[in-house]
């Protein structure tokens, strides 16, 4: 039976809070490089082709293949995340429309399902995954559009259905669920279940939440005590460590711990996230592969990636699934501990792996990305609704533009907080409330020039914290003219009496550096080498260059190459560059830009000349 409303929700403490605070909706705008991508996204594909009333009809009529109820909640929660940053009215309106259509779909149980209630819990269908985001959707909803409390009680009768069918025997377990070999997607609705604790104050759903991390996260393995243990992504879960589901799950551990405090499950989630760090994730900012531990999971897998990019074998790599989930996962850490290695991994997805993986007209993602071969390819999970193809990925995308300005600057005890220096404005705070408006002044990434003009409500004393990039080894940092020492991957936190006029000046460095390739488990892998300038990835396209994967030779001083920026041959393409090589130059363009939507390659790992 549902639970009654009439007194209210109470909402549930945490024991733990977080060190960086995102800023109120629609305090933060971009402007120009990254606002670009995610008003092209919005107008094309959330507000565009996007098929709500076909997702919906999935939970009247049912599937036409499994998981298909995953695709309402994708698209919601990341047009709830746009919202919360565009306040478009338009967009609300939208939302507001396929929610109620959402709700009318409840069946006799509460449940909101694509089974029919003598059919439910249906592992194979993909139930659970497919109710965990119909709950994030309407979860997004709730906290980010409109504190409608018919919402509130859909998703109470979500939950409370979920928990009558699963949990300890007599119920059937949360481990036999799912279509996967290990079942790891199931446990996934760890993180709405706490986000609605969180709403609601209901011991019932930190119970349940309980009962799914002492399972493990999946049948016959205990992931998140892997993690704990600290092993390799790609040897938890057996033969199947999807690398998508497995951060999800992980998702959830935090907001399980921030609500426990106990620092177990912290310790579990920062293991696994520098083991993802420094062993999954590749020049672009996304991971996983198909070369050479897990084929069968067709370069969805953590596969030791971050060695292994460079092997000639891999055939599929780095879903955008992946990359958008490693993204969100990075903005718990950040949120969480304020570490900058998180914004740090952050930044370099945004510009390379993101907006590489979206199509020129913004409706629609990638499935997953090629460093060198044909950079996109949309054959994956998903089908045809309404007319329009759509897939796991496509659905994800938008989300990771959405957390851009989610995560751009933030706001800490002592002051706001800067993580990305794309151009742009944000109202953030000092202690004690008071206003401070930043205006970001750059062409960033085009050059590493960064003025921030700092205008306080009033004149205080409070610090401004800024992310100094690992990437950037020599940085020059002014306030006001005077120069500040800084050291690479930290933060600088200026703390002074601020007034309105002070002027921030950063200088990053941009220097274009020249790495080698890992060694992995592939000889044939060793001989490449790849050009990244600050946080940009440097490709040769074959749109352009005929040669574009011939091997060379490419000029470089004490690690770094002198490159020079061109006007671009393509007006698709954001920054060229004319790259010194011992036979010439050659034109070498940002990864983001390389156009393989026809079938063209792209070589970003440059195989070296003899």
């Amino acid at each position: 039976m549902m639970a009654c409303l009439s007194a209210g929700p109470v909402a549930g403490h945490a024991q733990v809070h977080d060190v960086l605070l995102p800023l109120p909706a629609a305090a933060v705008h971009l402007n120009g490089y990254l606002q670009n991508d995610i008003e092209n996204s919005l107008l094309h594909w959330n507000k565009g082709v996007v098929p709500y009333a076909g997702f919906v009809e999935t939970f009247r009529k049912g599937r036409d293949f499994f998981a298909q109820g995953e695709m309402w909640g994708k698209a919601v929660r990341s047009g709830c995340m746009l919202y919360r940053y565009t306040q478009d009215p338009e967009l609300k309106k939208m939302l507001q429309a396929t929610v109620n259509d959402l709700i009318s779909t409840r069946r006799p149980n509460g449940s909101i399902s694509a089974s029919v209630v003598s059919k439910q819990p249906d592992g194979p269908g993909g139930d659970l995954w497919e109710r965990k985001y119909v709950l994030l959707g309407l979860e997004g909803y709730y906290s980010l559009v409109d504190k409608d409390p018919r919402v509130l009680r859909a998703m109470i009768g979500e939950a409370d259905a979920t928990l009558a069918q699963i949990g300890p025997a007599p119920k059937v377990s949360i481990t036999d669920q799912g279509w996967s070999p290990n079942h790891i997607e199931s446990s996934t609705i760890l993180e709405p279940i706490m986000r609605l604790y969180k709403i609601t104050g209901y011991k019932r759903y930190l119970d349940f939440a309980q009962y799914i991390v002492n399972t493990g996260g999946a049948k016959g393995y205990n992931i998140i005590a892997a993690a704990y243990e600290n092993k390799d992504p790609y040897k938890m879960g057996g033969p199947y460590p999807k690398a998508y589901e497995m951060m999800s799950l992980f998702e959830g551990v935090v907001e399980y711990y921030r609500t426990t405090g106990n620092e177990r499950w912290k310790q579990a989630v920062m293991n696994l996230y520098q083991k993802i760090r420094t062993e999954e994730i590749t020049l672009i900012g996304n991971g996983g592969g198909d070369q050479p531990y897990h084929p069968a999971v067709m370069g969805e897998a953590w596969d030791n990636t971050a060695k292994e990019q460079t092997n000639p074998d891999i055939k599929r790599m780095m879903e955008t699934c992946v990359g958008v989930t490693w993204m969100k996962l990075c903005s718990q850490i950040l949120r969480l501990t304020g570490d900058p290695s998180a914004a740090d991994e952050i930044e370099k997805y945004v510009y390379n792996g993101l907006i590489g993986a979206m199509k020129p007209e913004g409706d629609g993602f990638s499935y997953v990305n090629l460093l060198n071969g044909v950079k996109t390819n949309t054959h994956g999970w998903g089908g045809k609704v309404n007319g329009v193809d759509v897939t796991c990925c496509n659905l994800n995308g938008p989300m990771g533009l959405a957390y851009i300005p989610y995560v751009a600057v933030m706001n800490s005890a002592q002051g706001p907080v800067v993580n990305l220096y794309n151009a742009g404005t944000a109202e953030a705070a000092a202690p004690g409330g008071k206003k401070v408006r930043l205006d970001l002044v750059t062409d960033f990434p085009h050059s590493g020039k960064v003025v921030i003009n700092v205008t306080p409500e009033s004149a205080g004393q409070f610090g401004i914290r800024l992310r100094i990039p690992a990437w950037s080894k020599e940085t020059v940092l002014k306030v006001n003219g005077r120069k500040q020492k800084v050291n690479p991957g930290t933060y600088q936190n200026i703390t002074r009496v601020w007034s309105p006029g002070d002027k921030i000046e950063l200088t990053l460095d941009m220097r274009c550096r020249l790495i080698d390739a890992p060694h992995g488990s592939n000889r044939a892998g060793d001989n490449y080498q790849a050009l990244v300038s600050g946080p940009i990835v440097l490709a040769r396209d074959e749109n352009t260059d005929p040669d574009f994967n011939q091997p060379v030779h490419i000029l470089s001083k004490g690690g770094y190459v002198k490159v020079m920026p061109v006007t671009p041959t393509l007006s698709g393409t954001r920054l060229q560059f004319r790259v010194p090589t011992a036979n010439g130059y050659i034109q070498m363009v940002d990864y983001a830009s390389v156009n393989s939507w026809s079938g063209k390659r792209v070589c970003t790992w440059l195989p070296k000349a003899k």
